[in-house]
C-alpha cells in the first residue's frame, strides 16, 4: 500500500465530512462519524452503533438542551462525545471549536458564555460550513464566527481564546502534533482544552491504521494515550486528564481530553 501523504489524507478526510453534510443539508441522512456506507464509503465496521447496536457516535450522545432551536445541529452531529459538558464555559469567555462541522458545539457555546462571549468554529469543508451557517441563522444566535482553514494551520491571533473544544475532529488531522501545538498558540495563558476525541488501544493492529476508510471514520488516526499525553506535555500544556467515556470500536475508545495552558 502506497504511502498516503498528509495532502492525501486531508483530501480524503473532506470528501467524505463533505459527503455527509452534503446528504444532512438534502434531508437524506443525519451523518455522523460512523456515516452510512452509502454515503461516506466507509466499510462495516465504522457505523453509528457498536456491534451490540449502542449508539456511539452523534446525536443520541447529546443529553436534552432544553432548546429546540439547537436540534437541527445537534442531530447532524458527527461527533463521539459532548465536550461542551465538561468544558466548563463562563459567560463573557471565547470558544474555538476545532472541526467544527455542522455547529452543534458552536451553538451551545454561544448559548453558555452570553452575549459578551463569542464561539468560533473552524472547519476546512463548504459544505460543512454553509450547513453551521444556516443552523446558526435559524436559531438566532449570532455571537459565533464559522472560519475556514486547517487545524494545523488556526487562522486565530496568539493568545486570543479561553477554551479549545474539539468533538471526535484531532484523530483525523495527519500532523497531531502541529494541531496541538496550534492549539496552545491560540490559548491565553490560562485556558483550557476540553476536546472529545478517540483513543486508541496500544495494540490496535497494522490493517487497521492502514485502512483508510477507518481513518475516515474516526478510528485509524487515533492516538494511544500515552501518544495524547505526550503531545499534549511536548505543546507546553499541563493539567493533562484523558478518562475514556465508552467504546466505539474493537481497538478504541472514546475519551474526553483535558488540558490547561500555564499561567
Amino acid at each position: 500500500m502506497a504511502e498516503l501523504t498528509d495532502t492525501d489524507i486531508r483530501d480524503r478526510v473532506r470528501e467524505r465530512y463533505a459527503a455527509a453534510a452534503t446528504a444532512v443539508a438534502e434531508g437524506t441522512s443525519s451523518g455522523c462519524c460512523g456515516a452510512p456506507a452509502a454515503i461516506a464509503g466507509c466499510g462495516p465496521d465504522i457505523t453509528s452503533t457498536d456491534k451490540h447496536g449502542n449508539e456511539v457516535f452523534g446525536a443520541t450522545l447529546y443529553s436534552d438542551d432544553g432548546d429546540p432551536a439547537l436540534k437541527a445541529a445537534v442531530d447532524a452531529s458527527l461527533g463521539c462525545g459532548v465536550p461542551t459538558a465538561v468544558a466548563d464555559l463562563h459567560d463573557g469567555e471565547t470558544v474555538l471549536d476545532l472541526g467544527s462541522g455542522a455547529g452543534a458545539d458552536v451553538l451551545i457555546s454561544a448559548r453558555r458564555v452570553g452575549a459578551t462571549g463569542k464561539a468560533i468554529g473552524l472547519d476546512m469543508t463548504d459544505e460543512m460550513l454553509a450547513l453551521a451557517r444556516q443552523n446558526a441563522a435559524d436559531a438566532g444566535i449570532d455571537n459565533v464566527e464559522f472560519l475556514k482553514g486547517y487545524m494545523e494551520e488556526i487562522p486565530l491571533p496568539d493568545s486570543s481564546v479561553d477554551v479549545v473544544i474539539s468533538n471526535c475532529v484531532i484523530n483525523l488531522a495527519a500532523d497531531k502534533r502541529k494541531v496541538l501545538a496550534e492549539t496552545a498558540r491560540v490559548l491565553k495563558p490560562g485556558g483550557r482544552v476540553a476536546v472529545s476525541d478517540v483513543i486508541a488501544d496500544p495494540d490496535m493492529d497494522r490493517a487497521t491504521r492502514e485502512d483508510m476508510e477507518q481513518w475516515t471514520g474516526c478510528v485509524a488516526g487515533a492516538l494511544t494515550r500515552g501518544q495524547f499525553e505526550a503531545m499534549l506535555a511536548d505543546a507546553g500544556l499541563t493539567d493533562i486528564e484523558i478518562n475514556e467515556t465508552h467504546r466505539v470500536h474493537e481497538h478504541a475508545s472514546s475519551a474526553i481530553v483535558r488540558a490547561r495552558k500555564p499561567l
